[in-house]
């Protein structure tokens, strides 16, 4: 279906030498390798998994533009944070709903470093009246809800489950025995699959499994999805 055959081998080198050097000197010496090796590849693998997200999500995009599109930046925002590293240990992409216009709308995602490689879908902090929504629809189709995530292929799939931090007490209009309690208490709610060696990502069938995992998230995206209010 695609010309992808995976990440370069020089992918995981690049991020190996960085977390010994995450320096502007070094990166600043290394930036046309970091294009040439991160940025283009990820920008492929992303156009060629765009037909195939198409497929199973028509309302998310991929974009494989290198600025502005679904990879994000390497620069980190120091600016509140004790670890004064200037660059992200990982590359990472998300495909937003259409609808979506920052990180924190619903998205399928992939997260490639070399402590571990994931990818799955799920909304990340959502502010508080999208939040409200998610509750609402878990409480109100709490049977829906289960049969999602006790589907066998679901939980061979993200065999974590469902997560997310959450409160430590009950939301507001929610008691804290509630049978969800569990999810009601979440603040971001996502499941990845872990791929089984980051070597993984320089195989051509890469892809595959990526597609595979999007494919079997699709109920808890779409619930997702629907819960705020948006078509999946």
């Amino acid at each position: 279906m695609t010309g992808f055959q995976g990440f370069p081998k020089e992918f995981l080198r690049f991020y190996a030498e960085l977390i010994e050097n995450n320096n502007r000197d070094w990166f600043g010496r290394n930036k046309q390798r970091y294009k040439d090796v991160v940025v283009y590849p990820m920008c492929d693998f992303i156009e060629a998994i765009a037909p195939r997200l198409e497929a199973i999500a028509p309302t998310y995009i991929a974009d494989p533009r290198p600025n502005g599109g679904s990879m994000f930046r390497i620069y980190r925002d120091v600016r509140f944070s004790r670890d004064p590293k200037p660059y992200k240990e990982h590359a990472a992409c998300q495909f937003r709903h259409q609808a979506g216009r920052d990180a924190h709308a619903p998205g399928f995602y992939v997260h490639l470093a070399l402590d571990g490689v994931r990818f799955g879908g799920g909304i990340y902090l959502p502010p508080a009246p999208i939040l409200t929504k998610i509750r609402h629809a878990i409480d109100e189709k709490s049977a829906d809800w289960n049969a999602i995530k006790n589907d066998p292929d679901f939980r061979k799939t993200f065999p974590d489950g469902i997560r997310g931090d959450g409160l430590k007490r009950a939301p507001k209009g929610f008691p804290i025995d509630h049978p969800e309690i569990e999810d009601l208490r979440r603040k971001t709610l996502f499941v990845m699959k872990p791929l089984l060696t980051v070597e993984g990502i320089t195989k051509p069938d890469f892809i595959d499994e990526v597609e595979d995992a999007f494919q079997k998230a699709t109920p808890f995206m779409r619930f997702l999805t629907n819960a705020v209010d948006l078509p999946f």
